[in-house]
């Protein structure tokens, strides 16, 4: 697979009619996310000012200065015992799948969660049938914890939830620095 050059930044505001674009393909046709009704641009607003204020990254893969993809951190549990957890999100534009631009996304969000204070990085996968994803997060160091079956239903079908999960910076070696 010959990786495409694409340009990661931080996401802007003025980002969130295209990644609600491409967010909206997989709504209503895959499975990767399991929402099924299309959140307009405003709900993307409200949901990736979320992010950015709890001060998570949220990046756009660009192609000649079109978003082609985004990525983004979260919260994995709302408990503060979690606190130290991110769970991160990947979409591509649809036509954009199998040309390295996830694998360079993925890149750089490990990387900014490397400088932050988290140290596990959980990928909630939509069915078993993922592969390109499941691969994606495999290349990068993350390892299968589990299968939940039949956690999903979504076009008319039930699908298994996956998790997979990597350390990042010390994982679970040391204690972190902020402890209450």
């Amino acid at each position: 697979m010959q990786a495409d050059t694409c340009h990661i930044r931080p996401a802007q505001a003025s980002d969130i009619t295209a990644i609600q674009s491409i967010y909206a393909h997989h709504v209503l046709y895959g499975m990767a996310t399991f929402e099924e009704t299309v959140p307009d641009v405003a709900e993307i607003r409200q949901r990736y000012d979320k992010v950015i204020a709890a001060g998570y990254p949220y990046l756009v893969a660009l192609q000649n200065n079109e978003v082609v993809g985004y990525c983004y951190a979260s919260a994995y549990r709302p408990r503060i015992a979690y606190r130290f957890t991110v769970e991160n999100s990947i979409y591509l534009r649809h036509d954009m799948g199998q040309k390295g631009i996830g694998s360079q996304l993925l890149t750089a969000l490990i990387r900014h969660c490397e400088q932050g204070p988290w140290r596990q990085m959980i990928a909630v996968i939509g069915g078993t049938e993922n592969l390109a994803s499941i691969n994606l997060h495999k290349r990068h160091g993350f390892t299968l914890t589990g299968i939940q079956p039949n956690t999903g239903f979504k076009h008319n079908r039930w699908i298994d939830t996956v998790l997979m999960q990597r350390e990042i910076g010390e994982g679970g070696h040391t204690l972190p620095k902020e402890v209450n």
